[in-house]
């Protein structure tokens, strides 16, 4: 399980660590795409077909909705190697969606990890 908050540096060649509590769960190989409310998700391979299936609530038939939300989720995943020092590339299209600057906070959700925007973050823990 993922839980905490971590504020983090982002390089201007867009690279960052992830937090060691959440590297060794996650492995050596992860999955970052687009999540909601404008932040990102990131997970192991090993448990992004789980996180899927939770969000589509393991659906047979391919309705609207489910095809939404697999067009959101699915098409902007990259798979994403995680080097010897822990930290990532964060893909441009993905750093341009969810705005992110010269800080982020890896926030653990329970199964997952959620990147977000230092500023946009500190906005929303004022609520």
């Amino acid at each position: 399980m993922f839980v905490g908050t971590y504020l983090v540096s982002v390089t201007s060649g867009k690279r960052t660590s992830i937090p060691s509590v959440f590297r060794q769960k996650l492995g050596s190989s992860v999955i970052l795409a687009k999540w909601y409310e404008n932040c990102l998700v990131l997970v192991g391979t090993d448990s992004w077909s789980a996180l899927l299936e939770r969000l589509t609530g393991g659906e047979k038939m391919i309705i609207e909705p489910i095809r939404e939300t697999e067009h959101f989720i699915f098409a902007s995943a990259y798979e994403v190697e995680v080097d010897e020092q822990g930290r990532v590339v964060l893909p441009d299209r993905l750093v341009s969606y969810a705005n992110l600057g010269e800080q982020v906070y890896f926030l653990g959700i329970g199964d997952r990890v959620e990147i977000w925007k230092k500023e946009t973050w500190d906005e929303k823990e004022k609520l």
